[in-house]
């Protein structure tokens, strides 16, 4: 059964629900937008038309600014969102949110009117056409080419980079690619460097993150999953952390696939800090079994456990222009907690 690059089955989570890692409450980098109704942008223009966007499966020209925008992206409909324009249809991932907007995107959207949810298994090109979009959007996707000629042919789309893995393009990529299919570069590029900003202000002010060990893991329904790439495991990254050595072994060349681990094998997680993302029913969660809880980094109070409807979680999974500051605001004290030497610390509960 396929996995996602970060998380797991998508028939299990839909598309990709996976740890996601970490929620956070509060907007610190973009403040909510108000203004027309659904589909109009705040638009500050600052990019000219037409433009080309080169990407998986071809080239798509954009001739006119967009108005009517679907998404058709896991978290695609967050960064259109944090470029001051609401799109009129999204597609599920996971949450079960109203709209597909989990609660910093909802707070971007203001009082513009919710998009419609696409259904999460399959595209529905009757549906996406009925809406008329300007363009379609479908950069953090897994689109294969037939599916992106049909979309082609409703209307411009922007499918996936052909850089990097499906599902795997780094948010900064994501927010200036959308940034240019929406003639809002630069403010595409000032979202990228207030949130790097804001990575950097978290390392400066914690150096004991520099150099640390840091791991990401999920129970789905009582498996155990280590990640060496994804969002949560980029975030780490840009925070100073780095993969464990013992768990970098399993992750040998270009093979950088979740890997599933026995409970046997639960040392690999032992880390100076642990995220846990939990799916599936809390009593079967690999946080129960007694050799998990046998291990330093559980005894010693490191390993920060996220539910998959908490904030934090889904905060850290969407790994948005708009979530990546709830997720710094979230996790940042408690990997201090975890990292700073003193056992005692306790490390606040992710609620």
């Amino acid at each position: 059964m396929p996995r996602d690059k970060f998380g797991p089955t998508r028939s299990e989570i839909s598309r990709r629900g996976l740890l996601g890692g970490a929620g956070l409450l509060l907007l610190t980098a973009c403040a909510p937008g108000n203004g027309g109704g659904s589909g109009s942008g705040a638009g500050s223009g600052s990019g000219a038309f037409p433009v080309s966007i080169e990407h998986k499966h071809g080239t798509t020209e954009i001739t006119e600014r967009p108005e009517r925008v679907v998404t058709v992206g896991l978290t695609d409909q967050d960064t259109v969102l944090a470029l001051g324009i609401a799109p009129v249809a999204t597609r599920e991932w996971f949450g079960g949110q109203d709209g597909a907007l989990w609660p910093w995107a909802r707070e971007k959207l203001g009082d513009r009117e919710l998009p419609e949810v696409l259904a999460r298994q399959e595209l529905e090109f009757e549906r996406i056409a009925a809406l008329e979009p300007d363009v379609i959007i479908g950069v953090n996707s897994g689109l294969k080419k037939q599916e992106y000629d049909k979309l082609s042919a409703i209307a411009p789309t922007v499918a996936q980079p052909g850089e990097y893995a499906d599902y795997g393009v780094p948010w900064q990529d994501m927010t200036r690619i959308i940034g240019k299919a929406l003639g809002e570069s630069r403010k595409a590029d000032q979202l990228v460097t207030d949130i790097e900003g804001e990575f950097e202000t978290a390392r400066s002010r914690h150096p004991a993150f520099d150099g640390a060990t840091g791991l990401l893991a999920t129970s789905i329904s009582g498996q155990a999953w280590v990640y060496a790439e994804g969002p949560a495991p980029r975030l780490l990254r840009s925070l100073g952390l780095r993969l464990p050595s013992a768990t970098e072994k399993l992750f040998s060349g270009e093979n950088r696939e979740p890997k599933q681990l026995s409970k046997e094998r639960l040392g690999l997680l032992e880390a100076d800090v642990l995220l846990l993302g939990v799916y599936g029913a809390p009593e079967d969660s690999i946080a129960r079994k007694q050799v998990y809880k046998q291990l330093d980094v559980v005894k010693q109070g490191r390993d920060i456990t996220m539910q998959r409807q908490t904030t934090l979680n889904g905060a850290v999974s969407f790994s948005s222009p708009l979530s990546l500051p709830i997720a710094l605001d979230g996790l940042v004290p408690r990997m201090a907690a975890a990292i700073d030497g003193d056992p005692s610390t306790k490390v606040q509960p992710v609620k």
